[in-house]
């Protein structure tokens, strides 16, 4: 092992992992982390108040580049906060437990953080895994499949694909997170995407063409605009989003993710048959850009009679 990796020198990068209630899948998780080339890290286990013995799994591997942290259950955002505070490198990587990381992760973030010293975000691809088994490549629009580089419009890509960003597939300097006050706390839905555009406004993002991080999915579909979680009263992401735009020189394309953040919730709530609600985001959505055709087609389905809306929501998701 390199000696920087020893408990007097500071890692070459700090990983955080937030655990809550993945004792089935947690060991695979670590394992992925401990199996990289790169062994210059520390392993930072936050358990999130987890009521099972997933704790208790992580505990049993036995590497002295792993620290758990107790916290009282606070939601992932805090949890992962805990762990930046702790983290004693510049650099923090972020594995959510229950997805893994190919063995070259790592390894790929040092070389980018050497190739582009200016850089505050680095990204790699990422798959998604059914239960099966079967891998499926995110879809990116606006940027190339061999692209590597400083990524010059983030919302470009972002409103119109699979998420170019995910929490197990970013690596951010330290003070960058300082910055921006780390991930928002108590956020019901979106918290990651308005992570991820805040540090969009302000970095600048280093993205690889390299496919090194797995998201495991939980179902047989991808899950991302699966209505989950949801408050009818909750806006605080949107709200965040529009104030980004003042502060984005591309106002065009900040303007359209927004509407794109808006287009989630309005679905959602449609997929809960809620279609007062589906039409108040649809119309603020709508607010922020006008042409954003989905948006138009849920605002005017919100007006429908009956079930009529239900069923040609469901229709349109599959498209």
């Amino acid at each position: 092992m390199d000696n920087r990796s020893s408990k007097n020198k500071v890692p070459l990068v700090s990983v955080v992992m937030p655990l809550y209630n993945k004792e089935a899948e947690v060991r695979k998780s670590v394992e992925s982390v401990l199996t990289q080339t790169v062994s210059d890290f520390e392993l930072i286990v936050v358990n999130d108040g987890s009521t099972d013995n997933g704790p208790e799994v992580v505990r049993s591997i036995k590497d002295n580049r792993i620290r758990i942290i107790d916290h009282e259950n606070a939601g992932v955002s805090a949890a992962r906060n805990r762990g930046i505070k702790v983290a004693r490198s510049e650099l923090i990587a972020f594995l959510d437990a229950g997805d893994v990381w190919l063995s070259g992760f790592l390894a790929e973030i040092e070389r980018l953080t050497e190739k582009y010293p200016k850089g505050k975000v680095f990204v790699t691809r990422y798959f998604f895994q059914r239960a099966s088994g079967t891998r499926l490549k995110p879809i990116f629009k606006g940027i190339s499949d061999d692209f590597e580089g400083v990524v010059d419009n983030y919302f470009k890509i972002a409103y119109q694909s699979d998420p170019p960003v995910w929490s197990s597939s970013i690596c951010v300097r330290k003070q960058a997170l300082l910055e921006i006050g780390g991930f928002p706390v108590g956020v019901a839905a979106g918290e990651d995407l308005l992570m991820w555009a805040r540090l969009a406004v302000r970095n600048q993002i280093v993205f690889s063409p390299q496919y090194l991080s797995i998201y495991i999915l939980d179902c047989e579909e991808r899950t991302q605009f699966k209505p989950l979680r949801t408050s009818p009263s909750e806006n605080y992401v949107g709200r965040e989003l529009e104030k980004l735009c003042d502060a984005y020189p591309e106002k065009l394309y900040i303007r359209r993710y927004c509407a794109f953040w808006y287009r989630i919730r309005a679905s959602t709530f449609l997929a809960y048959r809620k279609k007062v609600c589906a039409r108040k985001y649809s119309v603020r959505g709508l607010r922020c850009y006008l042409f954003d055709y989905k948006l138009l087609i849920y605002f005017f389905l919100t007006l429908t009679p009956g079930n009529f809306a239900s069923v040609m929501h469901r229709y349109l998701r599959k498209k």
